[in-house]
């Protein structure tokens, strides 16, 4: 390899460690990396802009636009009341078809969100048996249109950007519901697999939450038992803080103490329970502006106060709110509150002030679950416009009336019109992550293609692979990307992994149709952790899923999912142009 091959090829390594092994985001990780391509000239200005305004990532951003008002429709939530009812399986199977039909056409984070809450404030069954297999379905579902998933759009973008025209709206159907068929069906014979989550009268007893013994309490000097703090019910003393100090687990016989902070886990719905105890204060619901309507909300990758605790980011100056309980997977929490380091996924319950729902951050910090609602919901009128303007858009282009980009803009500037969604919402829901990411990963491919790396890499593996013939890449590509979509993100795995795929169809010198496929098939294949899709975390903490719970429950899926694709791939997209 030549030094400009040598250069690029770091930048690669580093960007993969950064990616993996730290808690860089993916954003500030890309744009480094373009950044140094760029200063270093290995792609010039003409080109970075051209990546910027690339066709495929501007329609990826104008559908992530779009569907904030369709976000705000009734009928997302109005049908997901009736779908849990009657047995387990003939619950599970309505819910994971409804959402996988739903997450072909709508933004799959939304889709879960909206279905999340149904399946949490149902009592019928343990919430743990449901929620998984409903960010599954989602993620299965993606798989069936362009639309389906922004990673479908990212590799679009790649294909687009090669001078080709794009992939049709109905390209990835084919391949796309042999594996969803397979895998919902594997999600009803594997749904054992999953924990019970306790019992159904308590869907939320893995929450931490906090009491001071305030000084001259009446508590002070009297056992716990003395104290009545073992009769809750449906909330556990299961620590005590003293003097930094953590007593636990906590006996029968232990004195309290004025100043000790009493750490609770159960039920937060019964938080009257420890407001009634006369000497114990619950800082979090001090603030009489603070409604007690309780909103639960999780920690989006993206969020400015990861890694930081709700002391130090000042939570509740910031987002006019205070956290009442935190919750963490499966994970047991420990200590106060205000000192546990924030993580993505964190579940938090937030006693919201009157301007909470204005804050121009809460989007990008939280996927709201439940509670009070931040966004009106349409008038039945409206949301009848919107559905039928999203269907009109699709439905153009899928056959070729007119671009998807075309409809698209049309259906936001009616939205506009209509008041459906304001520009300073739009502004604010801008992704700017993802835009930023696809964009540096697009003059990142440059640079590994025209420093000549990608060549000689693909050059080599063909060698390594000499006489197996080009299936053999293709499972490797297809392996590639489902390994780096499990260790950092979808969107990130796809954009690392398609140059690699296209050179490699290069030197076999066979249609690059079967690679490109590969890289967007093996991008949402992520069921083994948490990490690799958002939809994944949203789901982890508010069901209480451990790490083990997601490989348990996700290799069979992944397995099964793995040999479809890669038994069709070959068929529906022949290797032959």
């Amino acid at each position: 390899m030549n030094l400009p091959q040598f250069f690029v090829a770091g930048i690669f390594l580093a960007v993969v460690t950064a990616l993996v092994f730290t808690r860089a985001r993916p954003s500030l990780v890309f744009a480094t990396a373009a950044g140094v391509c760029f200063l270093g000239g290995l792609v010039p200005a003409e080109s970075v802009l051209q990546k910027a305004v690339n066709p495929g990532l501007v329609t990826l951003v104008a559908l992530l636009l779009a569907s904030v008002g369709l976000e705000k429709a009734r009928w997302l939530r109005a049908f997901s009341e009736g779908l849990i009812n009657g047995s387990l399986k003939s619950s599970l199977a309505r819910l994971t078809a409804a959402t996988a039909l739903s997450s072909a056409f709508l933004n799959n984070t939304a889709v879960v969100a909206a279905l999340a809450s149904s399946v949490k404030s149902q009592r019928r069954y343990p919430a743990a048996k449901l929620l998984l297999p409903l960010s599954y379905a989602a993620i299965l579902g993606g798989t069936l249109t362009l639309i389906g998933t922004s990673t479908n759009l990212i590799v679009n973008s790649f294909v687009l950007d090669r001078g080709l025209p794009g992939l049709d709206f109905f390209a990835f159907l084919p391949v796309g519901l042999a594996a969803t068929g397979v895998g919902l069906v594997v999600l009803m014979l594997c749904n054992r697999l999953l924990p019970d989550g306790g019992a159904v009268e308590e869907p939320v007893t893995n929450y931490l939450l906090e009491a001071e013994v305030i000084p001259d309490s009446p508590l002070d000097g009297n056992s716990v038992e003395q104290n009545n703090l073992r009769q809750l019910e449906t909330l556990y003393l299961i620590e005590i803080v003293r003097n930094g100090q953590s007593i636990s687990p906590v006996a029968p016989t232990e004195v309290v103490r004025s100043g000790d902070k009493l750490i609770f886990s159960g039920d937060v719905r019964d938080l009257d329970r420890l407001q009634a105890i006369e000497g114990l204060r619950l800082f979090a619901l001090e603030d009489k502006k603070l409604q007690l309507d309780l909103t639960e909300v999780v920690l989006t990758p993206s969020s400015s106060i990861i890694g930081e605790t709700l002391k130090s980011c000042q939570f509740r100056t910031r987002f006019d709110a205070a956290v009442v309980a935190m919750r963490r997977g499966g994970d047991r929490l420990s200590g106060k509150l205000g000192e546990i380091e924030l993580r993505a996924g964190d579940s938090l319950l937030l006693a919201v002030g009157p301007d909470f729902k204005h804050h121009r951050n809460i989007d990008k910090n939280f996927y709201v679950i439940s509670g009070q609602q931040l966004q009106r919901q349409l008038s039945r009128r409206d949301s009848w416009l919107v559905g039928l303007g999203f269907a009109g858009v699709v439905a153009g282009a899928a056959l070729g009336i007119f671009t998807l980009l075309k409809g698209l803009v049309v259906l936001l500037g009616g939205m506009i019109a209509l008041k459906i969604v304001s520009t300073s919402e739009l502004q604010r829901r801008f992704p700017f992550q993802i835009w930023l990411i696809i964009a540096s990963a697009l003059v990142l491919a440059e640079a590994f293609a025209g420093s000549g790396l990608a060549d000689s890499l693909a050059s080599g593996l063909r060698g390594t692979v000499a006489g197996a013939g080009p299936y053999v890449g293709l499972v490797g590509v297809f392996l590639l990307t489902l390994a780096l979509t499990e260790l950092m993100t979808n969107n990130a795995a796809a954009a690392l992994a398609f140059p690699l795929a296209w050179s490699l169809a290069e030197s076999f010198g066979v249609s690059w149709m079967p690679f490109v496929m590969a890289v967007a098939y093996g991008a949402s294949a992520s069921f083994l952790t948490p990490f690799g899709y958002q939809t994944n975390l949203m789901v982890q903490n508010l069901g209480g899923y451990h790490l083990r719970d997601f490989f348990r429950a996700g290799l069979p899926l992944a397995i099964a999912y793995s040999i479809t694709v890669l038994a069709l791939l070959p068929l529906v997209f022949p290797f032959t142009p």
